[in-house]
């Protein structure tokens, strides 16, 4: 049974994308295997948990599997942040795709907000 609409499923779908990309080029420029695989995990979760929300058990299952995807989104901010102030990435790269997950962190608090107030 589908419980709600397409909660950011093009918006987690289009950043899991950039995330795969980002992810490569640390990993083949910077050399760097540790953080982005973290990054990579948690960056495109999101989507994944977004995607299955669409088929939840329950109200309560889609709701949950969206806060999930919201605590993936949150420490997918972390890991760039890091990889930021770690001179992994350069600003300019961060200030590229900062936007994007500012605006998943967005649209999941307030979904989630949504549908608990009509609970």
């Amino acid at each position: 049974m589908q419980w709600g609409g397409p909660v950011g499923k093009e918006q987690s779908y289009r950043f899991a994308l950039r995330i795969v990309k980002l992810c490569r080029w640390l990993q083949a420029e910077q050399k760097e295997f540790v953080l982005s695989k973290q990054l990579l995990r948690c960056g495109t979760a999101i989507g994944a948990l977004i995607h299955e929300a669409e088929f939840a058990q329950s109200r309560a299952d889609f709701i949950n599997k969206l806060q999930v995807a919201l605590k993936e989104a949150n420490e997918t901010k972390y890991w760039l942040m890091l990889l930021r102030d770690s001179n992994l990435l350069n600003d300019k790269m961060y200030e590229s795709i900062r936007p994007d997950i500012e605006e998943l962190l967005k649209l999941l608090v307030s979904s989630i907000k949504t549908l608990k107030d009509k609970s």
